[in-house]
């Protein structure tokens, strides 16, 4: 996968700059190439459900992030992408103390480009795959 926007890193890096909400959750991106994102999430009380559990809602979060993210590293410098959809698939409920978000371009596309998600709990050495997603982030 090729970036249309050869500084598309430098206009990722300062787009996060003013992202609130991510930094409200304490998520930021790790690593950035053309076509894939990823980055790792320090699990906090705030992130929690009952038992401990890693809140659904902060997962869906995680996968809608990345793949968006994906989906901006491969526009022209003056477009965007939104959310058109997403669908996540819980796949187990988890008490990570960490978790890693991998978002993926699938196929790119004029309007639209097709990205896939995972999220991952990591307990030590071991990773565990919790949810995966599928969405159509919209070029505007």
């Amino acid at each position: 996968m090729e970036a249309r926007d050869p500084k598309y890193k430098e206009r990722i890096k300062r787009y996060l700059t003013r992202q609130n909400f991510m930094h409200h959750m304490k998520f930021d991106l790790e690593h950035i190439e053309p076509g894939k994102t990823s980055g790792i999430l320090v699990v906090e009380d705030i992130h929690k459900q009952q038992k401990g559990l890693v809140h659904g809602g902060v997962i869906a979060t995680l996968a809608d992030i990345v793949a968006g993210f994906a989906a901006y590293s491969v526009v022209a410098e003056d477009q965007n992408v939104v959310t058109g959809e997403i669908k996540i698939s819980y796949l187990r409920a988890s008490r990570a103390h960490r978790l890693l978000a991998t978002g993926e371009v699938i196929k790119a596309g004029g309007k639209v480009n097709f990205c896939e998600a995972s999220v991952w709990a990591i307990d030590g050495d071991s990773k565990t795959l919790i949810a995966k997603a599928s969405a159509s982030m919209i070029i505007v």
